[in-house]
């Protein structure tokens, strides 16, 4: 399976204002390992950019003066993100520039989110993790993905970032729960050491497992009880418990 962690760094917020792309940042994934075939282009946009966005991105007009345009790049681009699934934090906001860029070269352009699969990572990380903070940063600091570099927002940067939360954020628990120490589990997609035991191995510890207090398991009993009277059946949990005694 084909992945590309993409992000894009813009000269304002909104594309139907005019703004345009002033850099993207790509990182591919084969079967969610980094290949290292990754794509980075500055973009000139033939346009001012706003200072809010300087300050986000710290790329200025006399920077892009004499690099690419978006029109000059677009080939190099499609014919990278050929038959990938695209993984986008805040996606809607990435898609709605790139598909104006390309709609100025070719207005017959279909809108990318029609014509490939397109993974939202924020909207993923929102359901995740309801009434939390979600942004890159956040989930860097959840995930314990090293991001002491980012002063700046920049596209290669952050999509490398985004590329490790991904893999930890979708990364399951095959062998950081259920793997015996020192060993590597296998899950069904065929990837070994899932992107979340990576960063733990890199953080030099396994996971904590906690378990219930005194006054939990009583609680936790008595449910059990009230669910056995209700139903007239004996619990399944009980079952198990007993038979692994």
């Amino acid at each position: 399976m084909r992945q590309v962690v993409l992000d894009t760094e813009t000269t304002g917020l909104d594309p139907a204002q005019g703004h345009r792309i002033v850099e993207i940042g790509c990182v591919e994934l084969a079967n969610r390992r980094p290949t290292g075939n990754d794509l980075h282009r500055y973009i000139r946009p033939d346009r001012s950019i706003d200072s809010g966005a300087v300050d986000v991105h710290g790329i200025t007009d006399e920077f892009l003066a004499d690099k690419p345009s978006f029109e000059q790049i677009s080939d190099e681009l499609l014919a990278y993100l050929n038959e990938a699934e695209l993984i986008i934090h805040n996606a809607p906001f990435d898609l709605a520039f790139l598909d104006a860029e390309l709609r100025r070269i070719d207005n017959t352009h279909i809108p990318l989110a029609e014509s490939k699969i397109i993974i939202d990572t924020l909207a993923d990380a929102r359901e995740r993790f309801p009434g939390q903070r979600n942004s890159l940063d956040a989930l860097c600091k959840r995930f314990e993905v090293d991001n002491t570099d980012r002063e700046l927002h920049g596209a290669l940067l952050d999509a490398r970032l985004l590329a490790d939360v991904y893999r930890a954020m979708t990364g399951g628990q095959i062998d950081i729960g259920l793997a015996h120490h020192g060993e590597s589990s296998e899950g069904p997609s065929g990837d070994l050491d899932s992107g979340l035991a990576d960063i733990l191995a890199r953080a030099g510890r396994r996971p904590r497992v906690v378990l219930p207090t005194a006054s939990e398991a009583a609680a936790h009993e008595s449910m059990i009880d009230v669910l056995e009277a209700h139903t007239g059946q004996p619990s399944a949990w009980r079952d198990m418990t007993s038979a692994g005694s």
